[in-house]
């Protein structure tokens, strides 16, 4: 997909066929694509509205807007080679928005910035989207994707294998394109997510024999773990995990809270965390693991956050003899979780 969208921004040219465009086209791909590095924010600014065709005065009409929105006005005339991932990114989507494309280009990139940011990401997308401009928008969160499309394409190592509309293909990618895939690796530091100080390298889903599964019952634990490599010592790092459902409905975030590293400071090497899901508290259904990692000291911000990166299915075998919250109940139970409670009755009589 990357490749694809190198294409259509006419940064790569393709190996055969062709690609027909019609309207201006604004991109954000990688983290920096489009900016000088030499260059402060300032000028990029005037030097990405100068590719897209501007006049300075077009540039000029829009400066104040893309500056507040991307909140690095206090590092406006600094090198963009000193910003930090989260400030290009601001900047770079800030730009790519407010420049008025008749095509907007959006990569999986703003899963570096902050909740925030990238809540007011999609809002600006939707508001660009409903002016009857185009939004190009690649993703494999579900939830985003299901906000701002209408229409869909899924590819599977590069191939086109769905295209509809968006309840439709997200509906398929859920239950046959991702199936449960219960883990993920990355081979080469620079292809994982991360940055300079955290960098990913696998995910999945285990047993309590710690075995990788797709599939857990309702009655068993199932562990979330974390592989990831620090390659630069003094900081405090944060991972945590995040969990949805087929809907794009959040389960719950969980936060490292181990006593072990909890605010301390971690020397460079390889770490595995797992966190520990109780038995009897997911609901049956198809879940989707995010993975997080926030550097909390000296600076604050996030390093990576990889959407839907495993997931697995929870099932409920109604093994006889074994109690779970369905009780005696054999419908479908509404609802992300499904938490086996303690009930009491008390009874007084007549």
């Amino acid at each position: 997909k990357s490749t694809l969208l190198k294409i259509l921004s006419k940064i790569t040219p393709p190996a055969r066929g062709r690609v027909e465009i019609h309207g201006r086209t604004s991109s954000l791909l990688e983290v920096g694509t489009g900016f000088h590095n030499e260059l402060t924010g300032r000028e990029n600014v005037y030097l990405n509205g100068t590719i897209l065709g501007m006049r300075k005065k077009e540039v000029d009409r829009k400066f104040d807007e893309i500056v507040e929105f991307s909140g690095v006005e206090k590092f406006l005339d600094t090198p963009v080679k000193r910003y930090s991932s989260g400030m290009r990114v601001r900047l770079a989507f800030a730009v790519a928005a407010h420049l008025e494309p008749e095509i907007l280009i959006i990569d999986e990139v703003l899963a570096v910035g902050d909740a925030a940011f990238q809540e007011k990401c999609l809002s600006k997308m939707e508001n660009v989207g409903s002016q009857g401009r185009t939004v190009f928008f690649v993703s494999h969160n579900m939830a985003a994707v299901s906000r701002l499309c209408e229409r869909v394409i899924m590819l599977d190592n590069g191939r086109l294998v769905a295209d509809g509309p968006a309840q439709e293909i997200v509906a398929h990618y859920m239950h046959e394109g991702t199936g449960t895939h219960a883990e993920r690796s990355w081979e080469t530091p620079e292809k994982s997510p991360g940055g300079n100080v955290v960098r990913l390298r696998n995910v999945r889903i285990k047993n309590e024999a710690g075995e990788t599964t797709p599939s857990v019952d309702v009655t068993e634990a199932v562990g979330l773990e974390m592989t990831f490599d620090v390659l630069a010592a003094g900081h405090t790092l944060l991972p945590h995990f995040q969990l949805v459902n087929e809907e794009g409905v959040v389960a719950f975030l969980t936060l490292d809270v181990d006593p072990e590293w909890r605010k301390k400071v971690r020397p460079k090497g390889t770490y595995t965390t797992t966190a520990w899901i109780p038995p009897n508290l997911l609901s049956e259904g198809n879940l989707f693991l995010m993975a997080l990692m926030r550097v909390m000291a000296p600076q604050n911000f996030q390093e990576f956050a990889e959407s839907e990166v495993v997931s697995f299915q929870v099932v409920d075998r109604m093994v006889p003899g074994i109690l779970t919250a369905r009780g005696d109940w054999v419908r479908d139970i509404p609802g992300v979780v499904r938490p086996l409670l303690r009930w009491e009755t008390q009874f007084s009589g007549d």
